[in-house]
């Protein structure tokens, strides 16, 4: 199936875990709510849990968001499932996400190796692989993610990062191509200590190759202007409001 994540114009939205103001991270209250606000895409992070369930969860313990000790993968569906997290919210899986949200686009982080065949299955049962990017650290599991559901939009890892950058250094769009290995997007912060990665070369070079340029996690408009008038493609924000507002304004 063709992927039709990319269709809506740009510049896009992405809700970092949702729109947390009034919800707690990663849960279904807090998507619907950046959905409500405007946004065109979910980004979320998944994990297995000790019963190989596809969980929503960020941290590989429950310690920030759920007052407790606990490694996500010790837990089964069932115990995460009865931790109150707040707003009557607790752990979703990937599969409700899906199906209680069948319109929405998912941008999809998979923590975990083990998670990559059953997040695969997860995503056939549900008819979604046209609806969903999926992304890792890992640029190994991304590409295996992209074997098993062919035509699924992807973005890169960690060392093809590293390998775009260096590409757009030298000026060269078949390198960035090369680097990219498929990849629809790029995710990257706009800078990683004193190296600065976003710039208007390597948004040009990026597009040229034939992929997009999403910048995570903004959440000062000013930024999100500055970034939106630099020819970036989408803003990760954990502000999907704000964001949208920006974008609302420059278009």
């Amino acid at each position: 199936m063709a992927s039709r994540y990319l269709d809506p114009p740009r510049p896009r939205v992405l809700a970092h875990r949702g729109l947390a103001i009034a919800a707690p991270e990663n849960t279904l209250l807090a998507f619907e709510h950046a959905l409500a606000a405007g946004a065109g895409y979910l980004e979320t992070d998944v994990r297995l849990t000790r019963d190989g369930v596809v969980v929503i969860a960020h941290d590989d313990t429950i310690d920030r968001i759920a007052g407790r000790s606990a490694a996500v993968a010790d837990l089964s569906i069932a115990e995460l499932s009865s931790i109150d997290l707040g707003a009557a919210q607790t752990f979703a899986t990937l599969a409700e996400a899906l199906e209680a949200l069948p319109e929405a686009r998912f941008n999809i982080d998979v923590k975990v190796a083990g998670a990559v065949a059953p997040v695969v299955e997860v995503i056939r049962a549900a008819a979604a692989s046209d609806r969903v990017l999926l992304t890792s650290f890992s640029d190994a599991r991304r590409r295996r993610l992209a074997e098993l559901l062919p035509g699924v939009a992807t973005s890169t890892g960690q060392a093809a990062v590293i390998g775009v950058l260096l590409a757009t250094w030298l000026g060269s769009a078949g390198l960035v191509r090369r680097a990219l290995r498929g990849a629809v997007a790029l995710q990257v912060p706009e800078r990683f200590g004193p190296v600065r990665i976003v710039s208007r070369r390597f948004i040009e070079l990026v597009h040229r190759a034939g992929a997009e340029v999403h910048v995570w996690t903004v959440n000062d408009p000013l930024d999100m202007k500055r970034l939106i008038n630099l020819g970036i493609d989408g803003l990760v924000s954990d502000r999907a409001d704000l964001a949208v507002e920006a974008v609302a304004d420059r278009n």
